[in-house]
């Protein structure tokens, strides 16, 4: 009973539920709670439908996991209907794709575009969540639900006179939604990550000149893309069911899996006629589907690493560069990673210099251009490949405020923490899709999970009459111990990178925390299942 005397049930809000976000995770989270018959809200901050196929619209972006296995899986009409054209499709594809399915489903009705969540506070003594926009104009709803993604936050590094550049500069994630003229132009790309490759090798097409500033270089494997024709979609097609029970099967959701062999285990020509196999492969396999023991012993991991750096030496004929493009400080499959198409041919180009920025380092940019402590160059364009506040940014930038003021922000500054990934103490009705030590991978595949799993919780408090679910302290400590018990002996866990939340362009962000889910995708759902199937005993229900 409130102090007017109404019950909460009563008490009057603008949408049953409110949903952060208009990408994947959003898009599903909408279908799936107007299933229950709620009144539903997106707020997207974008023009349009698509998340992350929205926002980054470089050159060269793509898929780096199958199309057909990174779709959608809940509607067989949609999977009936939809050709995808490439196996790794790029960022325009995508974006129709979400852009069909939002059309096919009638979403688009219940999502506000250009519009930017500000804050979301809780109130206790209503059980709601009042969220405002930048525009000012304020909403209240019982639940709130974020889709907002843990790599939508761009990060600019910390390089003196950025703002004075006078020619066109921007982060790969905030492109132009017009077409860019690099013909002729002398072209800066400052970033060799994911997003970084893709866009150099791309680039280095039709540019009068590229310059790549490379802090640290990345292991990278070939993409071996390929065109779909009809007679192979029709054969994906009929083999759907199957496909998507064998993501459910795999270690991250993905097509591939961890080979059950270790790498001393074989003898040394087999070991190097896999990995052969393996780099002549499709997408994440060389990473996915490697021996066992690659992600965990430091030997097995340097002879794989050795095989790349071989693979980088007999592709770029300056022997000078391509040792720069050899990581030195990280193995194989230790960061994320990034899967490309001739990204290492880009070298071999005369009109493409790469300066390695730990050697040679940027001092600041001018008007005109980039200073380096050894040279002064002039470009038109500036590209910032510079990668996202990872895990945190995309909650940091909205003021969350739960129980007793408390700001979320300042909570996770503290101990990043959550159940599940999907929960957090202190704040009531706040579900998170893939949220801090939530399961990573294929993340469709994940996304449709946790949705799932937060619709099915919505669904059981509806039925119930309650108003307030909320992770108790002793379940966020208990999700914790799993979360490191299940990342333990992963040489991944103890490198600097997104992963381990380490960005070196933020404050007080150089330390690594734990910041993922590393077990598998079936001991993640073998956990959340349980906590369903035992009424959710470990929230605080009321």
């Amino acid at each position: 009973m409130t102090a007017s005397g109404q019950t909460v049930q009563d008490i009057k809000t603008d949408y049953d539920a409110i949903v952060i976000g208009a990408g994947i995770a959003g898009l599903y989270q909408l279908y799936k709670l107007r299933e229950l018959g709620l009144n539903v809200r997106v707020f997207e901050a974008g023009t349009g439908v698509g998340g992350t196929w929205y926002w980054n619209r470089y050159p060269g972006a793509r898929f780096d996991s199958e199309s057909y296995s990174y779709a959608y899986s809940f509607s067989q009409e949609l999977l009936d209907e939809w050709d995808w054209s490439e196996h790794f499709a790029s960022q325009p594809e995508i974006l129709r794709y979400l852009q069909h399915v939002a059309n096919k489903f009638d979403l688009l009705k219940d999502i506000q575009f250009s519009s930017d969540v500000k804050s979301a506070i809780y109130d206790e003594h209503s059980r709601t969540w009042e969220i405002a926009l930048e525009n000012g104009s304020k909403y209240r709803t019982r639940f709130l639900i974020a889709g907002i993604g843990l790599l939508s936050q761009p990060t600019m590094p910390k390089i003196e006179g950025i703002a004075s550049f006078q020619g066109p500069s921007f982060h790969t994630s905030r492109w132009p939604h017009e077409p860019v003229d690099f013909s002729n132009k002398k072209v800066a790309v400052i970033g060799t990550g994911a997003s970084g490759i893709q866009a150099i090798q791309e680039i280095c097409k039709d540019v009068g000149q590229l310059t790549v500033f490379q802090r640290r270089p990345n292991w990278s494997a070939p993409l071996n893309n390929d065109k779909i024709n009809p007679e192979e979609m029709g054969k994906i097609r009929s083999g759907y069911d199957d496909m998507f029970d064998l993501c459910n099967q795999t270690q991250a959701g993905f097509l591939h899996t961890v080979d059950p062999r270790s790498t001393f285990e074989v003898t040394e020509k087999e070991r190097y006629e896999f990995w052969e196999h393996l780099y002549a492969g499709r997408g994440f396999g060389i990473w996915m589907g490697n021996f066992k023991d690659v992600a965990t012993d430091p030997k097995a991991n340097k002879l794989m690493s050795d095989f790349l750096a071989d693979k980088i030496r007999s592709r770029v004929n300056d022997p000078d560069v391509a040792e720069k493009l050899i990581p030195k400080d990280h193995g194989f499959g230790t960061r994320r990673v990034p899967m490309e198409t001739k990204y290492f041919e880009a070298y071999n180009q005369d009109n493409v210099e790469l300066v390695d920025i730990n050697e040679n380092p940027i001092e600041q940019i001018t008007p005109s251009g980039i200073v380096t402590q050894e040279k002064d160059f002039e470009f038109d364009f500036i590209i910032y490949a510079t990668g996202f506040n990872a895990i945190l940014g995309s909650y940091d930038r909205i003021n969350i405020e739960g129980t007793n003021g408390q700001k979320l922000r300042d909570q996770w500054k503290q101990e990043l923490s959550s159940f599940l990934g999907i929960q957090i103490n202190n704040f009531p009705n706040l579900f998170m899709i893939l949220g801090p030590h939530a399961l990573l991978g294929n993340n469709p595949r994940s996304i449709e999970y946790n949705v799932e799993w937060i619709t099915t919780l919505i669904d059981f408090m509806r039925e119930r009459g309650l108003t307030r679910a909320e992770a108790t302290p002793e379940a966020v400590d208990s999700w914790y111990n799993y979360v490191v018990e299940q990342g333990e002996g992963l040489l991944s866990n103890q490198i600097d990178s997104w992963m381990t939340g380490v960005n070196s362009n933020l404050e007080g962000r150089q330390k690594r925390i734990l910041a993922r889910y590393s077990g598998s995708q079936a001991s993640y759902r073998e956990r959340c299942d349980e906590v369903a199937s035992n009424s959710y005993a470990e929230l605080n229900l009321l």
